[in-house]
């Protein structure tokens, strides 16, 4: 294994990351400061930071599978929140814990080694 494998392994960040962050820390910016856009523009950098790694790592099925997670996640917790009744920041918490576990385990994840014969 090389030096800069090796470096590229132990510097990589977590997808999930961005992901908690656009969710949890958008909703919370949005609802402290009182500026929907404002949170709706952090929503949309951790999206598309996430999507960009997501391309680069698993190619553009998974970024778009990965993508309409998120976005899924941001539309239930308004549902979970408005429409069931549930208090805001535990909807934002519940699909903010799914959606980057999922991300987690689909694109952050290391890959097996595939073993050669």
């Amino acid at each position: 294994m090389t030096s800069s494998t090796l470096t590229r392994a132990r510097t990589r960040f977590p997808s999930a990351v961005l992901v908690a962050v656009g969710l949890a820390a958008g909703f919370g910016v949005a609802q402290s400061t009182g500026i929907r856009a404002l949170g709706g523009a952090l929503f949309a950098l951790g999206g598309l930071g996430a999507a960009w790694l997501w391309v680069q790592r698993r190619g553009w099925a998974v970024a778009l599978g990965l993508g309409g997670l998120y976005v899924g996640a941001f539309v239930l917790a308004h549902v979970l929140a408005l429409g069931v009744g549930m208090a805001a920041w535990l909807a934002v918490s519940l699909v903010t814990i799914a959606a980057a576990g999922v991300t987690f385990a689909v694109a952050d994840r290391p890959q097996a080694a595939v073993t050669r014969r």
